[in-house]
């Protein structure tokens, strides 16, 4: 049975109650008053992505102003990204909360999360902009398809055998894992980049390094060998592998051809950031030098975690209770090769289900990034992950969520009119 939803009103559908189709909900709304907004939401939670995001505070933009600089975070989708911020940028977010009274602060490393450093802040804006403006929200309403009618408007079917005719759809539901769960956009004919996780962690079962889980270096750097990808950043072992910012972002921009590896590959950490083999071999021959009679396990002159220089040590075979003098030069080697080039064999990846970032989804040269709306079907747009585009850990996902949602908003308020 089909509901009416016909009255004086145009009415969007937005499908997915998440982070894009809440804010396309409610810009859209406070556009245009006419305008009849329904968001459908799948499960019975809503905005759930916000609320785990930055361990709970949400992550919500990132400090960076400059379109250009902003766009490179990108990894899929940076050029499609750079026109998209000249319309809504993280200036435009910070002013957008603060004229709802959430201040947003920013941290030494850029991110920006609100005053109050929890998620529940946000969540209950986006809560109470809905009700403001009588956005109509349901959930457990899982939409299995939707299809092109007469007069350009939309059929969305739901399960329980519910459907809805609309004037506007925006698809606003996120990444899926899984090419197929995207089957409810088959009859638009659109075509569909195949999903790829991106934001995950590298496995290394098995190995001695998993015992000094909570260590973190503040700056190390990554390579992935027999690629060009290289990051660097703070990193953290775990007892699964590694994690951290820098594996994350590197995560990022290797999704595909890692994925393509089956997560199997091999890694080479520089402990030390970006310092070279002669570099350390020089430091460490100063050790020598002038602190001969000092013993090596208290001259960590590096600066790393005590833990962390202790297993270097032992893996070296270096002697802890030895004295700077006394350290042989096959010995030394060991450990320069451990503090520059310490390679690891990576099986498996691990993600956080709450957080999971996909690659892939509909594809950018099928939708127009002035208004968001696809370029097969007039009244059908898209926001957030939805599209091909994904970035670094940071606040760019959450920034990309907003632009697009606000540009699909604006776009469809005024063709209200």
């Amino acid at each position: 049975m089909t509901a009416s939803l016909s009255s004086n009103k145009n009415t969007l559908v937005i499908i997915g109650g998440g982070a894009a189709g809440f804010f396309c909900a409610i810009n859209a709304a406070k556009l245009n008053p006419l305008l009849r907004v329904i968001v459908l939401e799948k499960s019975n939670k809503l905005l759930s992505k916000v609320k785990v995001s930055g361990g709970g505070r949400c992550n919500v933009t990132h400090a960076c102003f400059d379109v250009q600089e902003l766009s490179r975070f990108y990894p899929r989708g940076e050029h499609f990204v750079r026109k998209a911020f000249h319309r809504f940028n993280p200036t435009h977010t910070i002013q957008w909360f603060e004229e709802r009274a959430v201040k947003l602060k920013a941290e030494a490393d850029g991110r920006m999360f609100p005053v109050t450093n929890t998620s529940q802040t946000i969540i209950d804006c986006f809560l109470k902009e809905a009700d403001k403006y009588k956005v109509e929200v349901r959930t457990n309403s899982e939409v299995i398809n939707i299809s092109p009618q007469e007069n350009n408007r939309w059929r969305i079917d739901c399960t329980n055998s519910k459907t809805l005719e609309a004037d506007f759809v925006c698809v606003a539901c996120g990444g899926f894992p899984k090419l197929q769960q995207s089957g409810f956009l088959k009859e638009t004919n659109h075509n569909i980049v195949p999903p790829a996780p991106s934001l995950f962690t590298f496995n290394i079962p098995h190995h001695p390094i998993t015992e000094l889980m909570g260590v973190s270096v503040a700056n190390a750097t990554v390579k992935i060998q027999s690629t060009k990808l290289k990051n660097s950043g703070p990193l953290l072992i775990t007892h699964w592998g590694m994690s951290g910012p820098c594996v994350l972002k590197l995560s990022a921009w290797g999704a595909r051809e890692l994925q393509q590896r089956h997560y199997e590959f091999s890694i080479s950490v520089n402990w030390l950031g970006e310092k070279r083999e002669q570099e350390v071999k020089e430091e460490l021959q100063y050790l020598r030098t002038t602190k001969g009679n000092s013993k090596i396990s208290n001259g960590n002159s590096f600066q790393l975690p005590g833990r962390l220089w202790n297993f270097l040590l032992q893996t070296a075979g270096v002697n802890a209770d030895w004295n700077w003098a006394d350290l042989p030069s096959k010995e030394q080697n060991k450990l320069v090769q451990l503090l520059v080039n310490h390679e690891f064999q990576v099986k498996g990846k691990t993600t956080f289900k709450d957080e999971f970032v996909t690659a892939g989804g509909v594809d950018l040269k099928e939708v127009d990034v002035q208004t968001m709306q696809s370029k097969l079907h007039p009244h059908l747009f898209f926001a957030g992950e939805m599209l091909d585009v994904d970035a670094v850990t940071g606040g760019f996902n959450f920034q990309f969520a907003w632009t697009s949602a606000f540009i699909a908003a604006q776009s469809i308020a005024l063709h209200t009119y």
